[in-house]
C-alpha cells in the first residue's frame, strides 16, 4: 500500500471503542497498517469529532487525558485543516455528488490530502469520487 488513505471518524472510533469486538480489531489493524506505512490523512473535523464522540457516546468512554494522548499521536499524521475555502468547496461537493454537507467536507479534506482511497462505512462502498474511492474495511471480503 503506497497511496495516501483518509480515515473517516468512524474508524478512528472503533479503534478505541473497546467495546467493539471484531470491529475494534479491523480498525485497530487498518489504523496500525496506515501508521506504520506513514500514509494515513485525517482533518481537524475528524479529529473534532472523534475527541467529542470517545468522550461522551462510548459505553466504555476514554477520559479526558487518554483523549489528550491519542489526539496528540494522531497529530503525526497528514493533518488536513479546514479553512475557509475548504467550506465553499465542500458546498460545491455537496452539489455535485448530492452528499450531506459533513461527508462532502470529509471528501473535500480527503481530496486535499493527497488520499486515493477514503476509509469509511458512511459513503457506499466501492463509491469513486473524483480520484477518491470510498471503502468499507468493515465489509467482508
Amino acid at each position: 500500500m503506497n497511496d495516501r488513505c483518509f480515515l473517516d471518524t468512524n474508524i478512528l472510533v472503533y479503534a478505541h471503542d473497546r467495546m467493539a469486538g471484531l470491529i475494534q480489531k479491523r480498525a485497530v489493524r487498518l489504523t496500525e497498517q496506515l501508521w506504520n506505512d506513514g500514509i494515513g490523512v485525517i482533518s481537524t473535523q475528524v479529529l473534532q469529532e472523534f475527541c467529542y464522540t470517545v468522550r461522551r457516546k462510548l459505553t466504555r468512554p476514554l477520559s479526558l487525558d487518554d483523549t489528550y494522548s491519542v489526539v496528540q499521536q494522531y497529530l503525526a499524521w497528514n493533518v488536513v485543516i479546514n479553512s475557509p475555502t475548504s467550506i465553499l468547496e465542500a458546498i460545491e461537493i455537496e452539489a455535485r455528488f448530492k452528499l450531506s454537507f459533513w461527508d462532502a467536507l470529509i471528501l473535500h479534506a480527503a481530496q486535499r490530502g493527497g488520499a486515493k482511497i477514503l476509509y469509511s462505512e458512511d459513503f457506499f462502498h466501492g463509491q469513486l469520487y473524483g480520484e477518491v474511492r470510498v471503502l468499507n474495511p468493515f465489509l467482508e471480503g
